[in-house]
């Protein structure tokens, strides 16, 4: 398998990472398709967004020309909103092939190390993906990695958690959230 940095004529990406208040499904759609209206006014696109079933906390893929219009755009969000962040994406490009987001079922957060560049991030996934072999019952489908390192949310299409497990024990790579997730929108 091999890694593909998105590059193009697409705009940056950036991750709003918020959490929801206890509320139906249907409502998170409702308020998705506001902030993808909302979005859409700012000149801004909502990619994709995944709900962390167990801590119920929602990470949304925003395009945007500049942070100020991803922040514009996400404003009307009824949730609280920890961060956002510009991030680099790695893997299956839900622009370029939309049903791709619907494939993954996992999400790893990694808070990566202090002093690690972009370069040796992106050299070590390179190196370490064609492991992935040795667990054929998951399928990594994308890493966006946050421009200033403080963290990467990878998206796998697995079994189970331990599978998941596996698959980034055989890369190297830790994990410091593991949480199954769903995608909405």
């Amino acid at each position: 398998m091999a890694i593909e940095l998105t590059q193009g004529v697409f705009m940056p990406l950036y991750l709003v990472e918020a959490t929801l208040p206890e509320v139906a499904p249907e409502i998170v759609q409702t308020q998705l398709s506001e902030l993808a209206s909302a979005a859409s006014q700012q000149q801004a696109v909502l990619i994709e967004a995944q709900v962390a079933r167990s801590d119920r906390k929602i990470f949304v893929i925003v395009e945007a020309d500049s942070e100020t219009v991803a922040q514009a755009a996400v404003k009307p969000s009824p949730w609280a909103i920890a961060a956002i962040k510009q991030v680099r994406l790695i893997g299956q490009d839900p622009r370029t092939n939309p049903d791709r987001k619907t494939e993954a079922n996992y999400l790893v957060e990694w808070d990566l190390p202090a002093g690690l560049t972009m370069e040796t991030y992106l050299q070590r996934k390179a190196e370490k993906t064609p492991l992935y072999a040795q667990v054929p019952e998951v399928q990594f489908e994308r890493t966006y990695v946050c421009e200033d390192l403080s963290k990467c949310l990878c998206f796998y299409d697995g079994p189970d958690e331990a599978a998941v497990r596996r698959a980034r024990e055989v890369v190297g790579a830790p994990i410091d959230r593991l949480a199954a997730i769903e995608t909405i929108g």
